[in-house]
């Protein structure tokens, strides 16, 4: 099977080709949601600006927002400049997108968009085309079994793995390493699953040094390949129960996340759902 090629880009090149999708992005497509830039896309349409990413050589990064990096990015550098990177940032929570609604903007279900949401058929495309994915995150033994899962169902993609427990600090010899192999494996996708913030402050750092490819921040993908952790049925996540799904597995982990950290949005959600009334009076 012929696979697709990915065309180096020099640095003189960089700003020209690094977010094509800007330019193309529908003006109702890109919202502000709790201070922070989201495009309102369905799973199906990330494939198909990953599709046209690997096809033209583009170097492009894949965001998504939650609660969790809407609270993140209030205090920390690293999130900030990650998502300052991001060419496509995907809404990653239905009780955002409820707010969306509250807010009068044209938020609906289908755009709640994530790996879990796409997988199927990012793999299959990846299978078809014969796409080279390289992962790195998890446990040492995790990215072997996901990837030997994942080649039973999959054997047109060449997948490569890389576990997460690395220095991932820049100049370290670990880090030095983990590069090289990306780029001697030169990926058409590269995930990332390390949890948020490290994944993200990692790929900021990096991001000038990869190779031309489709960058993705994907949590525990790998990790729900493997069998290592149990997704939440989809209908949960369709109705906005994932999070407390996820919350009964593991308390103690996510208590903090999930019935904490919130509240620090609160203030911000509430002058946005206010200035959103004052335009909707002002309108009647």
């Amino acid at each position: 099977m012929a696979q697709p090629t990915l065309t180096q880009t020099t640095p003189d090149r960089r700003a020209a080709v690094r977010r094509p999708y800007r330019r193309q992005r529908r003006p109702e497509e890109r919202v502000r949601l709790l201070g922070e830039a989201v495009d309102l896309v369905r799973p199906e349409e990330v494939l198909h600006h990953v599709q046209a990413a690997v096809a033209e050589g583009r170097k492009t990064l894949i965001a998504n927002h939650n609660l969790h990096s809407l609270h993140l990015i209030q205090t920390q550098a690293e999130m900030r400049a990650f998502y300052d990177r991001a060419d496509l940032v995907q809404v990653d929570s239905t009780p955002l997108i409820w707010f969306l609604r509250a807010l009068g903007l044209p938020g609906r279900g289908f755009h709640r968009s994530t790996y879990l949401d796409w997988r199927d058929h990012f793999w299959s495309v990846a299978d078809r085309r014969g796409w080279r994915v390289m992962s790195i995150g998890g446990a040492p033994a995790v990215g072997p079994e996901a990837a030997r899962r994942l080649a039973e169902r999959y054997p047109g993609a060449e997948i490569r793995t890389r576990h997460g427990f690395f220095d991932a600090r820049p100049g370290s010899a670990d880090n030095a390493d983990i590069l090289a192999d990306i780029r001697a494996f030169s990926p058409h996708i590269l995930f990332v699953g390390m949890g948020m913030p490290r994944q993200e402050s990692w790929i900021a750092t990096v991001f000038d040094d990869l190779p031309a490819c489709v960058v993705f921040s994907v949590g525990a993908a790998f990790d729900y390949e493997a069998g290592v952790q149990k997704s939440a049925p989809r209908w949960m996540g369709r109705v906005g129960l994932e999070w407390a799904y996820r919350l009964l597995h593991d308390p103690r982990r996510l208590f903090h996340r999930y019935c904490v950290e919130p509240w620090s949005l609160a203030p911000l959600a509430l002058r946005e759902l206010t200035a959103a009334f004052a335009r909707r009076r002002q309108a009647d």
